[in-house]
């Protein structure tokens, strides 16, 4: 069976992103609470805040699936009947877990609550996916080390109402599936608990028994080596061949980034398979909505382990961002000719900035005149969050991004490896 549903998934750190990921296409939001995520350093939703941004998402008419995906300890059990309890009373339509302990309890205390098992739990085979099924899961979030092919025989051999998830964009961790210690053992901070330091970022240096003060570079580069350090995924190329294996639902990482972040890339996506879905026989991207990728901070991009064995996925120069634009604004309104906006970074009279409405392809402009609140005309924007217009013939919806290129930005040539 060729299932013809395929969801935008976004994620949401908190309330903003929330709003931005619905914005800009996403036809689902992952979340997380104030515990049981592996994203404890997002700001994530408490109690009230869960109620709300459910009830703001399904008068959309779109869905919110709530992470559950810590693997608890003992102590941490007692909290897990109340934290779904919550989730129950704010009707978010998912849970994503990935203990086998928390799936049973999940089943008594909210059984009408459809069940994903993270990609946490490690499923590489339909055997697991089959087991997890008959458990009551409805959707599989499949381990990122899979290939296209596997995925395909997954889907062959599971039941046709089981959906398939998988990451499609975003940082990609270095462990299997997430399962990490690196960052338990050198900071006593437990990447299975949401609380990452991200070592595989750091650089490292080689040292010898009987030396320890004489670290040796890994390679001939005198700054070190970040031997651990990954790539970003994007798939953004390949949704076609996605969908085809049988994914069901494009998930994009990212719960911990900005709303500029959540915007650009869900809306991306969302242009994207609205083109597959246009064009499922001859899918190949407007050069523009592949830009759009690049233009968020990103670290060099790869597509993982779906065409096999990743032999260029591991980056070892520097652990850091590429950044091409800034968000210098969000779009307020439009009135007698003006846009009217909210500043987020500085820019001048005489820039060139691009304007990105949802689903829609962005549109430069020169900004030769600029107007405070005041109605004054100013030769900068400076103040953070100030309010400030200019003259446009085009309107913008409510939320749009304004945004500035940035000036000799750093080499790169638009390949994903």
């Amino acid at each position: 069976m060729k299932h013809t549903y395929h969801e935008i998934l976004a994620p949401a750190g908190d309330q903003e992103r929330l709003h931005a990921a619905l914005d800009f296409g996403a036809d689902a939001v992952y979340l997380g609470g104030n515990k049981f995520g592996m994203r404890a350093g997002a700001p994530n939703f408490d109690a009230a805040g869960l109620c709300e941004a459910v009830k703001f998402a399904h008068e959309k008419h779109k869905k919110v699936y709530l992470t559950v995906n810590t693997l608890p300890r003992n102590s941490e059990l007692a909290f897990l009947p109340g934290f779904l309890s919550e989730a129950v009373n704010a009707h978010v339509d998912a849970f994503i877990i990935a203990d086998l302990g928390v799936l049973q309890m999940a089943k008594q205390i909210a059984p009408n609550i459809a069940i994903h098992m993270s990609t946490q739990t490690g499923i590489v085979n339909y055997a697991s996916a089959n087991a997890l099924y008959e458990l009551g899961a409805r959707r599989v979030v499949l381990a990122r080390e899979l290939s296209l092919d596997e995925i395909a025989e997954i889907r062959r051999h599971v039941p046709d109402d089981l959906e398939i998830e998988v990451f499609v964009h975003g940082a990609m961790c270095v462990s299997f599936s997430g399962r990490c210690l690196l960052s338990a053992y050198f900071t006593d901070r437990d990447a299975n608990r949401g609380a990452c330091a991200q070592p595989c970022r750091w650089k490292y240096y080689l040292t010898e028994e009987k030396r320890p003060n004489l670290p040796m570079e890994i390679r001939e580069e005198p700054e070190g080596t970040y031997i651990l350090n990954a790539r970003d995924m994007c798939m953004i190329d390949h949704l076609d061949q996605l969908a085809d294996a049988g994914v069901t639902s494009f998930k994009i990482e990212g719960r911990a980034k900005s709303a500029y972040y959540v915007s650009v890339i869900t809306n991306a996506y969302r242009l994207a398979m609205d083109y597959y879905l246009q064009n499922p026989n001859a899918y190949h991207l407007p050069e523009w909505i592949h830009d759009e990728v690049f233009k968020v901070s990103h670290r060099r991009y790869c597509t993982g382990f779906f065409f096999g064995h990743p032999n260029a996925c591991q980056y070892y120069e520097n652990s850091g961002y590429i950044s091409t634009c800034d968000v210098v604004g969000i779009v307020e309104g439009y009135e007698n000719g003006r846009i009217q906006a909210t500043q987020r970074n500085r820019f001048f009279a005489g820039d060139v900035i691009e304007i990105l409405a949802p689903g829609q392809k962005p549109v430069s402009l020169k900004l030769d005149e600029i107007y405070n609140a005041e109605g004054e005309q100013i030769q900068t924007v400076n103040h953070a969050m100030m309010k400030f217009s200019f003259p446009c013939d085009q309107a913008f919806p409510k939320n749009s991004l304004i945004r500035l290129p940035v000036k000799n930005p750093p080499e790169e040539s638009r390949q994903i490896i």
